[in-house]
């Protein structure tokens, strides 16, 4: 009977993990987590770009269709006039109803927004700016994004601190997006 209570206690001692078995299992969960979340945060980063893509061309279309809708005023003054409130929206000159609130806040996925009417004649404008900006360069997005009355989506690589482009000349410089 003395044996099988020793053979008993060397069996309980045997089942766990030792703290060396344990450490690593950690140091190999910390390796793998090192080489993946680099790639997500640039998963991220691109799929920031892309919707701040997206949006600049919905802002573009939505200024021409502001343009055809009230050509009395010409392009959108600002953001907001391409708006209205998220439900019953009643559209007019100074809530077009054309683009999504959370849009016309000016932020969305990461990246500022910007849309102005540019060229003013008489009591119209007759051109606008679309300009978007990541909020954090190299964070939430590292390219600027602007879209003029041509309909062109612009991109170029931007810098930290960069507001979204807000002039026509500035925009037009930028590089067609593909």
């Amino acid at each position: 009977m003395g044996e099988q209570g020793t053979n008993r206690s060397r069996c309980g001692t045997s089942r766990g993990f030792s703290l060396i078995e344990l450490l690593i299992v950690v140091a190999i969960i910390l390796i793998i987590a090192a080489i993946a979340i680099p790639n997500l945060l640039r998963a991220r980063m691109a799929a920031n770009e892309s919707s701040a893509a997206n949006s600049v061309r919905q802002i573009s279309r939505a200024e021409i269709a502001y343009y055809a809708a009230y050509p009395d005023k010409g392009y959108a003054d600002a953001l907001t006039n391409l708006s209205g409130p998220e439900y019953n929206c009643q559209p007019s000159s100074a809530a077009a109803c054309m683009i999504d609130p959370s849009l016309s806040s000016g932020q969305k996925s990461g990246y500022n927004f910007l849309a102005t009417g540019a060229l003013p004649s008489g009591a119209m404008n007759t051109a606008f700016v679309i300009g978007a900006a990541p909020i954090t360069f190299n964070g939430t997005g590292v390219r600027e994004f602007c879209s003029i009355p041509d309909g062109v989506l612009r991109a170029q690589n931007g810098a930290t601190g960069d507001p979204p482009p807000s002039d026509i000349t500035a925009c037009a410089a930028f590089p067609s997006a593909q």
